[in-house]
């Protein structure tokens, strides 16, 4: 690095855990209805989800006002000691009077094919339009990354808003969004700097302990950084 250049600040990093398993998972379009809580399998989830983000130093704990959001977020909260935040930026997209609805009669309806393969064009009726729920979540991000640089935060949110802003952090057209899942309590995990965000994981249930920052980065004599200039001492010749 040169002679009084900066050191590229390190990025933001948000983990977006969808809540655990419900009841209706998969059956039903729950939407913002009230008094939705996890069933005893997404209990189990959100404790899961805890231990895995344990080694990862989460600076904040944000969630959706939702019960089913805040249940799976208090789970985190017991296990790393933070309070939780709540975001309204988080919330589920608002279904209107598709909210409470069974899947599999939604399904049946002309609409539905425009709600998968071109939500860009699609308001759920009486409620919010796919676009209006993107521009509220890249809001929401902003914020939470604005506040917290170079720290690693939570938010615990549903999986059309997660879907939405992994696409949007991938450069997805908002009509390819149906093209991603998000499991119940998986983590997204996207990392915003002074670029573009990169995405370091999608609906991951498995270990996350790759995602804990990295020490400063140190440089070896062939210009490596990191853990590839430690992993190899100078000096020492790879065996082959």
């Amino acid at each position: 690095m040169p002679r009084g250049a900066q050191r590229p600040s390190a990025p933001t990093v948000v983990c977006l855990v969808r809540h655990g398993t419900t009841p209706t998972t998969g059956k039903v379009l729950p939407g913002r209805a009230p008094g939705l809580h996890l069933s005893e399998q997404g209990q189990a989830e959100a404790e899961q989800v805890a231990e895995r983000l344990a080694p990862l130093g989460v600076a904040a704990l944000y969630s959706s006002p939702l019960e089913r959001a805040r249940e799976t977020a208090q789970a985190v909260s017991r296990r790393l000691g933070l309070r939780v935040k709540v975001d309204r930026g988080l919330l589920e997209c608002d279904f209107g009077e598709w909210t409470g609805a069974e899947l599999s009669a939604l399904s049946k309806l002309p609409e539905w094919s425009t709600v998968q393969h071109h939500p860009s064009g699609f308001r759920f009726p009486g409620g919010e339009s796919f676009s209006e729920m993107r521009a509220r979540l890249v809001g929401a991000l902003e914020r939470l990354v604005q506040a917290h640089p170079g720290e690693l935060i939570v938010a615990v949110s549903h999986a059309d808003p997660i879907k939405v802003v992994v696409g949007e952090a991938l450069g997805q057209p908002l009509d390819l969004v149906q093209r991603l899942s998000i499991s119940p309590c998986s983590v997204s995990a996207i990392a915003y700097g002074t670029g573009a965000p990169t995405v370091l994981t999608t609906s991951s249930t498995g270990d996350l302990t790759r995602l804990v920052p990295m020490p400063p980065a140190t440089r070896d004599h062939r210009g490596r950084t990191g853990r590839a200039a430690k992993a190899e001492p100078a000096g020492r010749k790879k065996q082959s």
